[in-house]
């Protein structure tokens, strides 16, 4: 056994996408910043979620060659194609990284692979710039696995800003790598949720808080904000915060001013703005 597993983050930043033009300030097609994260031992080394597109996969692949571990797999939170669809490019540069997830998270991997919507989404928000032929992860065989002798857990929370969302608990290294079940100073991405969903979301959130961890990696974090536990509460205010607002029956510019007046401090606004506009498209 190693004499201790460590936890580094690396994060790609906010930039554009080629979504549907901006109808408000603030509203300006941007991609969230994304986090990637090398579990390492000794001598070899996991990864939490790919990157998007080919060139942020090549950027990351050359910062964990930095490390210089045998990257042996990628753990894959949840099943939105933003974190497992540069799977592909990584394999790339480490041949030997399996990518693995949860049954369901496969499921959830496969749907929006195969299914023409989403492919076709996520095609046309980044042109050229993915993996012609996506590989998805494979199903584990059970919730834990280990690296050099050290116990990883596949923790299934149940709802995130997707359903079936996982975490993945590092027992000795104190640290919970929270998928989108976590937002680290960057507008939660609510459109998949309604206000029971929401609850369910924060209810996840305990599930974490429950694991103890000193260190918290979110999948959308601003580039160098710390990992630390405290976001486990700031993304449950951030929920309760967003259904409050959306039950007092205002406009979809109504509920973004009132988000911005709470957390507008937080990274790209653009997610608040499509949040807001199916919540209150839900709401009719």
């Amino acid at each position: 056994m190693s004499t201790a597993l460590t936890v580094d983050v690396y994060v790609a930043p906010m930039r554009p996408f080629a979504g549907a033009p901006a109808q408000a300030p603030g509203d300006e097609p941007m991609w969230s910043p994304m986090s990637s994260t090398l579990i390492a031992g000794d001598n070899e080394a996991i990864l939490v979620d790919t990157l998007v597109t080919v060139d942020q996969v090549d950027l990351l692949a050359h910062w964990v060659r930095g490390f210089g571990k045998r990257i042996t797999g990628v753990y894959i939170t949840h099943g939105h194609a933003d974190h497992w669809i540069g799977l592909a490019r990584i394999q790339d540069h480490f041949p030997h990284a399996r990518g693995i997830a949860t049954p369901e998270v496969v499921e959830r991997a496969t749907f929006e692979s195969t299914n023409p919507g989403l492919s076709g989404y996520w095609r046309a928000s980044f042109p050229d710039e993915l993996p012609e032929h996506p590989v998805l992860p494979e199903a584990l065989d059970g919730e834990e696995f280990e690296l050099e002798g050290h116990l990883l857990r596949a923790v299934s929370v149940g709802q995130g800003d997707t359903e079936h969302s996982t975490v993945l608990h590092i027992p000795s290294a104190a640290a919970v790598v929270g998928g989108d079940v976590v937002y680290n100073q960057v507008h939660m991405m609510t459109a998949e949720t309604d206000e029971q969903g929401r609850d369910a979301w924060i209810a996840s959130l305990d599930a974490i808080a429950a694991l103890s961890p000193e260190i918290v990696v979110a999948g959308h974090k601003r580039v160098d904000a710390p990992d630390l536990p405290e976001h486990i509460g700031h993304s449950q205010q951030y929920l309760r915060d967003f259904s409050r607002i959306v039950n007092d029956g205002g406009t979809i510019e109504e509920v973004v001013a009132a988000m911005l007046e709470l957390h507008g401090d937080r990274d790209n606004p653009r997610t608040l703005w499509h949040s807001a506009r199916t919540a209150v498209g839900k709401r009719g």
